[in-house]
């Protein structure tokens, strides 16, 4: 078990690393502006409601994972609805890897 908890732990860093290099370069390239603005055609809302029910699907486990290991849920889902992916892959790289 040890070993798949740090599978799991490196697979959830090598993702988040460079996705949050990404998204900083992003940032500074476009601005948040530019960012939002790309959801404003039809394609993008379809994109951000794809993205939305994904991360509900994740949380759906990562909620039921974390109380059933006596940690509070709360903050994973804070960061999650407002970051995005890097909040679960934050969950599983720092927390979720004692199982």
């Amino acid at each position: 078990m040890e070993d798949l908890a740090m599978r799991r732990r490196s697979l959830a860093l090598f993702l988040l690393i460079p996705f949050a290099a990404y998204s900083a370069y992003a940032l500074y390239a476009v601005g948040l502006g530019g960012i939002l603005s790309a959801h404003a055609s039809v394609g993008g809302v379809q994109v951000f409601a794809d993205l939305v029910i994904a991360l509900l699907l994740v949380l759906s486990f990562l909620v039921p994972h974390a109380r059933a290991r006596g940690r509070r849920a709360w903050p994973w889902v804070l960061l999650t609805l407002a970051l995005g992916s890097p909040g679960p892959l934050c969950y599983f790289a720092f927390a979720a890897g004692d199982d």
